[in-house]
C-alpha cells in the first residue's frame, strides 16, 4: 500500500462521509434529501433511485419538486418517499409530486446533530482503519525489508500528516453542515 493508495482510500471516505451528509434534512430543501431513495418502480419488477426517474429541484427553500420522467410511475414514486421514513410528505399535484417540508422544531435539529456526528464519527473511522492499514505494512516492512528506524518514523510521520488532512476534511464537512442546520 503505497501513500497514493492511502489518499485514495481516505479520499473515498471523505466522499462517503460528505455523501452521507448530504442526506440529513436542514431546514432548506435540497434535492439531495430524495434522489437516492430507492422506489420499487413498475410493480415491484425494479428497484430504482428517484434520481434515475426523474428530474428534481428546489424551486423554493422548503419544496422539492419531483418531475417523474414516466408518468406511469408516478404513485410509485410518491409510495417510495414516504416509505423512505424521512419525514416527508409528498403529494402528487398534475404530473409531478411536490414536497413540502415542515418547519424544524428544535428537537429535529437536536436530533439531526446528532444523527450528523454519527455520520462525522463513522468517517473518521474510516480514516483512522486506512491508517491502521499503513501502520502494518511499515510493520511488515521493518521486519521483513529491514526498514531503518529513521525511515519508519518518517513514514509514520507522514501517514499521520495525511491522516490529520482528511481528517480535517471531515470536520469541515461536519462545521458547515452544523451551520446549515442552526439556520432557521
Amino acid at each position: 500500500m503505497d501513500e497514493q493508495d492511502i489518499r485514495r482510500r481516505m479520499q473515498q471516505a471523505v466522499e462517503m462521509v460528505r455523501g452521507d451528509v448530504g442526506t440529513i434534512r436542514t431546514g432548506r430543501a435540497t434535492p439531495s434529501l430524495v434522489e437516492d431513495v430507492v422506489i420499487d418502480a413498475y410493480g415491484g419488477q425494479q428497484q430504482l433511485r428517484v434520481v434515475e426517474l426523474a428530474t428534481i429541484s428546489a424551486p423554493e427553500p422548503r419544496t422539492i419538486i419531483v418531475a417523474p420522467w414516466d408518468q406511469n410511475i408516478i404513485g410509485e414514486i410518491k409510495q417510495g418517499i414516504e416509505k423512505a421514513k424521512s419525514g416527508l410528505t409528498p403529494v402528487i399535484a398534475g404530473e409531478v409530486i411536490r414536497v413540502n417540508l415542515p418547519l424544524m422544531t428544535s428537537e429535529d435539529r437536536d436530533n439531526y446533530i446528532k444523527m450528523l456526528h454519527q455520520k462525522l464519527e463513522n468517517g473518521r473511522i474510516s480514516v483512522r482503519q486506512v491508517r491502521q492499514d499503513g501502520m502494518h505494512k511499515i510493520k511488515r516492512e521493518v521486519e521483513e525489508e529491514g526498514l531503518s528506524e529513521d525511515n519508519k518514523i518518517l513514514k509514520e510521520k507522514k501517514l499521520q500528516e495525511i491522516t490529520d488532512e482528511h481528517i480535517g476534511q471531515i470536520d469541515e464537512i461536519g462545521k458547515s453542515k452544523e451551520t446549515e442546520l442552526g439556520t432557521v
